[in-house]
């Protein structure tokens, strides 16, 4: 199979977007406030670790529930 020229540019253009944004700070505001706050108060990263223990729980329980409802629907619990 031979590349075309249009493949060629498209993983080049992929390429550069990935490489585009390696400067950007990554850190919002508010997990900027936190992590200060929380420095400040010498329990460094606590405020951050609970914040992230709770966004990453929200997308478990939502898929958890969202499959139990195809499985209720597809009757197999009864």
């Amino acid at each position: 199979m031979k590349p075309t020229t249009q493949h060629i540019a498209k993983v080049g253009l992929a390429v550069f977007i990935c490489f585009l944004f390696l400067d950007v700070s990554a850190q919002c505001v508010m997990c900027k406030a936190v992590a200060e706050d929380s420095a400040a108060a010498g329990a460094v990263g606590r405020g951050i670790n609970q914040g992230i223990l709770y966004i990453m729980a929200v997308p478990y329980i939502l898929l958890g529930i969202i499959g139990f409802l195809v499985v209720k629907k597809w009757n197999l619990v009864e």
